[in-house]
């Protein structure tokens, strides 16, 4: 049996956290290839590795402040090795990093030496190989993740490694120039990894037992989600959840390969499953709820729109020109709204409104900012009759007003819009008829 086990930057925080993350590890010789993360905060008001090295790397110039911050840097992994015993030594790797920093050969490359440098502490605390991802993760010329390729390099590169250490996060261009993913990309790595070799699971280790039903900020400890689809994740992510990146389902998904989130620091909770599918009936009607603020709608009205030809693509051809994207487009016989990131639509929202004028000829437009979207999802929705009237009741209880409902065909989700100053009481009713109530 082969398992990929990715850890995020919390569980390699200190060297205290390496420990747990060892223990882990060789108490189940089936977890043979590690992705780990930089080293993040070790206390509230600590500093992530990863933001140190991008303000170390801006500093290049101002010489007795890029000093302290690479010092602070050098140390934070010298405190690692020394909690953990090792005689290794990283001198060579920061000679080099602050000649390429200085030479600033890129921000990404910066970024990407986090999961280097506690790569190599892995691997030699594990005593396994350790292998640079920008040998085998690679990224075309124009920064776009070549997912054929690399799948085919993984396979080849670790086909005769028993166990192997491979830094998350980034890869390289065909000329060696450093790429990475977005913030949070050790999930993709770790997908891709387990994708390649052809993985029975994808362990994901982190700070938190496996997805809950719904934001812990807004709702005291929330119920756990024991098992999840890529599906129902897949839109979970989108809006909100943050547990795992949203990319990194795409490799494992492929395959069939199931990914479970587990706690570093609770290692005996089973945390979440995330399967392609599964007979096990949820305990609710849903699965999570999710959701984001910050949106806007464009309110669009005229007379026989729908026997117009062509009226949504002149419209949506607009935002396209301007670089926009949409999220959602309900619509009437006459009318139809576009829901829009606010802050991206601000910039060119009269160009927008102009250009509509000129190519659609409207009869009415207007503008409604600070909204939210908020999503229900769950497979259990579709064999229950009523969901939808459930999430208005509750609404109506508690005083919120609907702006906008949108349901896909899958039935997998419902989306609500609401103002952004009822987010927090809209999710809290959802949750309590869903969850606490079950009526």
């Amino acid at each position: 049996m082969k398992k990929v086990v990715k850890f995020g930057g919390s569980s390699l925080a200190s060297a205290a956290q390496f420990e747990k993350v060892g223990a882990i590890i060789r108490e189940d010789e089936s977890r043979r290839y590690v992705v780990p993360s930089a080293p993040g905060k070790r206390f509230s008001e600590d500093t992530k590795v990863t933001d140190l090295l991008y303000a170390c790397y801006r500093s290049v110039g101002d010489e007795e402040k890029f000093s302290k911050i690479l010092a602070e840097i050098k140390s934070r992994y010298q405190e690692i090795i020394d909690g953990l015993r090792l005689s290794l030594s990283l001198e060579e790797d920061f000679a080099l990093l602050e000649d390429n920093f200085k030479k600033q050969i890129g921000e990404e490359y910066a970024a990407s030496r986090g999961e280097y440098l506690n790569g190599k502490i892995m691997a030699a605390y594990l005593g396994f190989a350790f292998v640079d991802p920008a040998d085998m993760i690679r990224f075309d010329g124009n920064g776009q993740f070549d997912g054929e390729i690399t799948e085919k390099l993984v396979a080849k590169r670790l086909d005769d490694l028993e166990n192997a250490v491979v830094p998350g996060f980034y890869g390289a261009k065909e000329d060696g120039t450093i790429k990475t993913f977005s913030r949070g990309g050790s999930d993709i790595t770790g997908s891709i990894v387990a994708g390649a070799i052809d993985a029975d699971l994808y362990e994901n280790w982190t700070d938190v037992s496996g997805f809950l039903v719904t934001d812990p900020r807004i709702i005291p400890n929330p119920k756990p989600i024991d098992t999840i689809t890529y599906r129902e994740l897949r839109e979970l992510s989108y809006m909100g959840a943050t547990v795992l990146h949203e990319d990194a389902i795409f490799p494992v998904r492929k395959a069939g390969i199931p990914i479970n989130i587990r706690n570093t620091n609770a290692p005996e909770d089973p945390g979440t499953m995330i399967v392609e599918d599964t007979c096990k009936k949820p305990p609710y009607t849903i699965t999570g709820i999710a959701g984001k603020k910050g949106f806007c709608s464009l309110y669009i009205e005229k007379s026989m729109m729908n026997s117009e030809i062509g009226f949504g693509r002149k419209v949506l051809q607009v935002l396209e020109e301007q670089g926009i994207a949409f999220e959602h487009i309900p619509s009437g016989i006459d009318t139809m709204s576009i829901y829009i990131h606010q802050d991206e639509f601000s910039q060119k929202e009269q160009q927008v409104i102009a250009g509509i004028h000129r190519i659609a000829h409207p009869d009415y437009m207007e503008l409604e900012t600070d909204l939210s979207l908020i999503a229900v999802v769950g497979r259990g929705m579709r064999s229950n009759r009523g969901t939808a009237a459930r999430i208005f009741a509750a609404l109506a209880h508690a005083n919120v007003n609907v702006k906008m409902i949108d349901q896909g065909s899958s039935e997998l989700n419902v989306i609500v819009g609401v103002k952004d100053e009822d987010f927090e009481p809209a999710i809290r009713a959802i949750y309590d008829i869903f969850v606490e109530t079950q009526i």
